[in-house]
């Protein structure tokens, strides 16, 4: 039998409408849904179906819209395959806290609540349009760490996500990103500002993690079913105080994907299922190893494929529920 990850998205992964369907298809998605706008007072599954865009893009709505289209994906698949458990789980950035509620250690609501409190935290932290981010393409990880400590004498700029080999986003002050572009392009890579209006996972963003250690602090943590790997060191974290401390780090930390999806590998993971929006995160798998299967969880379709998989797998075949799809 296929040993299996599960991984969930961060932010960017968002669009208007994501998870619609799945809320038609499935009453454990809808259910989700529905929680999720009860745990925040607030109709977030309208301005995740319908927008505005501007609305969905702000940090605070962002990240528990991301979040709960996740788990949505995750329970539509355990609902039609509840003997399905992977054998690690890990997300990008946000997709971490998305990890540890499939894996049962963070109840939904409570993962809901602090995800739109990080996000409050990491958009107030730093002025809004004194820093961003910046994707480098084209140069090896030397190179970029090379790069960001010589702009950094323009204004601070870290590392902050490994995402694939010769792709690294870096975050800090403006002044440095721009002297940052002009070094990128001086080495023959490629650098694309990204549209945030914050320089997430870096140093200068540990004011947020501050506010997020306050909030984790009165979290209930369950047993998990699956390890997580934590997005900081790639560590497998099953207890609160491996988690706790992690999670507060990863605000102002690099986000180390390529070494979580590497690390995943060598513990014996033979294929990953992406769920939640978007199909970001299987392009990045696939730039990290190209031979390992990838399936994206974001609609119904996507659910059909993975079903279809985990039953050729030796799954039981249940389908999804008569008259919901």
């Amino acid at each position: 039998m296929t040993r299996w990850a599960v991984v969930f998205p961060g932010q960017g992964a968002q669009y208007v409408g994501m998870g619609q369907d799945l809320y038609h298809a499935s009453p454990a998605a809808r259910s989700t849904f529905e929680e999720a706008d009860a745990a925040l007072e607030m109709a977030l599954s309208r301005w995740i179906f319908e927008g505005p865009e501007d609305r969905l893009e702000e940090t605070a709505v962002q990240q528990p819209a991301i979040l709960t289209v996740s788990v949505a994906a995750w329970r539509a698949l355990t609902e039609a395959r509840p003997e399905f458990v992977p054998a690690l789980g890990l997300g990008l950035s946000l997709g971490e806290y998305a990890a540890y509620v499939a894996s049962g250690v963070l109840e939904f609501a409570t993962a809901v609540r602090i995800c739109r409190l990080r996000g409050q935290a990491m958009q107030e932290a730093v002025p809004r349009g004194l820093g961003g981010m910046m994707a480098v393409m084209g140069l090896d990880q030397a190179v970029v760490e090379a790069i960001c400590q010589e702009a950094s004498a323009a204004g601070r700029v870290e590392p902050a996500n490994y995402n694939a080999p010769q792709q690294i986003v870096i975050s800090g002050l403006n002044p440095g990103l721009e002297a940052a572009a002009a070094l990128v392009a001086a080495r023959g890579g490629r650098a694309v500002r990204l549209s945030v209006s914050a320089p997430f996972h870096s140093s200068l963003l540990e004011p947020a993690g501050s506010v997020l250690s306050k909030a984790l602090s009165t979290a209930a943590f369950h047993p998990a079913r699956f390890p997580v790997l934590a997005n900081v060191d790639t560590e497998p974290c099953t207890e609160a105080q491996q988690i706790v401390p992690r999670l507060i780090q990863q605000v102002s930390h690099p986000v180390r994907f390529e070494q979580s999806v590497r690390r995943a590998l060598a513990m014996g993971v033979e294929g990953f299922l992406e769920l939640g929006p978007g199909r970001s995160l299987a392009g990045l798998i696939r730039k990290i190893d190209r031979r390992c299967p990838v399936v994206s969880v974001g609609d119904v379709s996507g659910l059909r494929k993975a079903l279809e998989l985990l039953g050729s797998q030796g799954y039981n075949s249940n389908e999804l529920r008569p008259g919901n799809n």
